[in-house]
């Protein structure tokens, strides 16, 4: 048996592989590259480059390598992009990933775990913000997820198939051995970006609305380290291959920080100042979101090991010294 990554070769999939491939498991990988690097895959996954939306290819991977489990992170994820060109994150996130459902359903995988977003919630009224929290998403980017988590409860009604929906909040930071990072170019992960200008990969930062209703006037966001998150997935694969019943995560820490904390935090621990910019509010940005996170924690036995920002902040630092050093010797 083997587990199917779509997106493998991007900032989270990659982590996942890691995670799989240090468990034992058989991994093959499809990622088409748009923002995936075809260096961070290991030699010990398999990588397919082509699309999702490919049934015919998607389903000769799922065949030849026996294919039991699809954990799915490829799409498109900015929400001001999604803002400004909402048919393209509907064709990417909802139209291909039905195709990739059709093609397990087909095929017969039974478990599948889908890359979600807390962009779902919209503003939420009260935080920490529960699952079972009002869905009003405020972007096409979480409007594109969430009619994906909607397929997948359809589908899982009408056939053999169960699957897990993890609602990501903030992902940041670096596998602690130092094999994988945010290497996507132009991505704009506020922890990456500082850590860009900190190192002077960027003339500087902005920072999108000072004049929310937070205590510093900026947004407050939940941030999750990204080998804690890749092995809530390994956890939630477990579940479904135990017969767990299909169902809905939040994956955060329940405990929020803002743009202005984050910044000052790299630049402490990167001992650089640098020039901050202050911007209008983009749209589909909320106030404030922060992960009740007890239900994971219970069905899921999950429990985070880098729940700290200066932890966070460290790895990513180190994640882009690592980019520069690559990109003098290449």
């Amino acid at each position: 048996m083997a587990v199917l990554v779509t997106g493998g070769a991007g900032y989270i999939g990659s982590h996942m592989v890691l995670d799989l491939l240090d468990a034992g498991e058989k991994v093959v990988i499809t990622d088409n590259l748009s923002s995936g690097v075809r260096w961070i895959v290991p030699r010990e996954a398999e990588l397919v480059v082509g699309d999702i939306g490919d049934q015919q290819l998607i389903e000769a991977i799922i065949r030849k390598h026996d294919v039991d489990a699809v954990i799915h992170f490829a799409g498109s994820i900015v929400v001001p992009e999604s803002v400004a060109n909402p048919l393209a994150y509907y064709h990417n996130n909802t139209v291909k990933s039905r195709a990739l459902i059709e093609s397990c359903v087909r095929t017969g995988v039974k478990h599948f775990i889908f890359s979600s977003t807390a962009a779902v919630y919209g503003m939420p009224k009260e935080n920490p913000v529960r699952e079972d929290s009002e869905l009003k998403p405020l972007s096409p980017y979480g409007t594109s997820k969430l009619m994906t988590e909607l397929m997948l409860a359809d589908v899982s009604r009408a056939h053999d198939f169960r699957y897990v929906a993890l609602r990501y909040f903030n992902v940041a930071g670096a596998d602690p051995k130092g094999r994988s990072g945010q290497s996507t170019p132009r991505a704009t992960h506020l922890i990456k970006v500082a850590c860009e200008t900190a190192l002077g990969k960027r003339s500087h930062i902005e920072v999108f609305g000072t004049d929310y209703p937070t205590p510093d006037g900026t947004c407050i966001r939940d941030y999750i380290q990204v080998t804690d998150l890749v092995r809530a997935h390994s956890a939630a694969l477990k579940y479904l291959r135990n017969g767990g019943a299909s169902d809905v995560f939040n994956c955060g820490y329940t405990k929020g920080y803002s743009v202005l904390e984050v910044i000052d935090a790299v630049k402490r621990i990167s001992g650089r100042d640098f020039e901050v910019r202050l911007a209008d509010r983009r749209p589909g940005d909320p106030a404030a979101i922060v992960a009740a996170s007890n239900k994971i924690r219970s069905a899921l036995n999950w429990t985070p090991k880098f729940d700290n920002l200066d932890t966070i902040v460290s790895q990513a630092l180190r994640w882009e010294e690592e980019l520069a050093r690559r990109e003098q010797t290449s």
